[in-house]
Parts: C-alpha cells; structure tokens; sequence
C-alpha cells in the first residue's frame, strides 16, 4: 500500500496488490495517508507460498485486469 501511495503521489501509474485478508488493512493504510481512493486490486489470500503453477494460473487471470486498471492503451 505505502508502495503505491508513494508512486501515485508522484504521478506514476500505481496499483497496489492486497489480498483479501488483508483489504481492510488496506483500506486503514490508504485512509491515514489521505489517499484512500488510491488504485488497489484485490487478490486471493494467500498468493505466497502457493507455487510456481498457482502464481502463473493467478497471473493469466489477473493480467488484463491489471492493465485496464493501469489506464495502457
């Protein structure tokens, strides 16, 4: 979240990846900075430790989501 709060102030094109459990932390984290509209996309929790092949299913899924919410043209 800082990660991406940090970059959006910049006037980078951001996303921040939270997963599920941690969305409400999240949401507290973009709030006390004063961005809570920043862009997150929301994952599956856990994505660590899931493996080389759950990472890579979780990616194609996720990918053009990603870049619509990036603004790519």
């Amino acid at each position: 979240m800082r990660d991406g709060i940090a970059l959006a102030r910049l006037g980078v094109p951001a996303l921040a990846f939270v997963t599920e459990d941690f969305w409400a932390q999240g949401n507290f984290v973009a709030q006390a900075a004063g961005m809570p509209e920043v862009p997150r996309f929301e994952l599956p929790h856990p994505v660590a430790g899931t493996g080389r092949a759950a990472m890579q299913a979780l990616a194609e899924k996720i990918a053009a989501g990603v870049i619509a919410r990036l603004g790519a043209p």
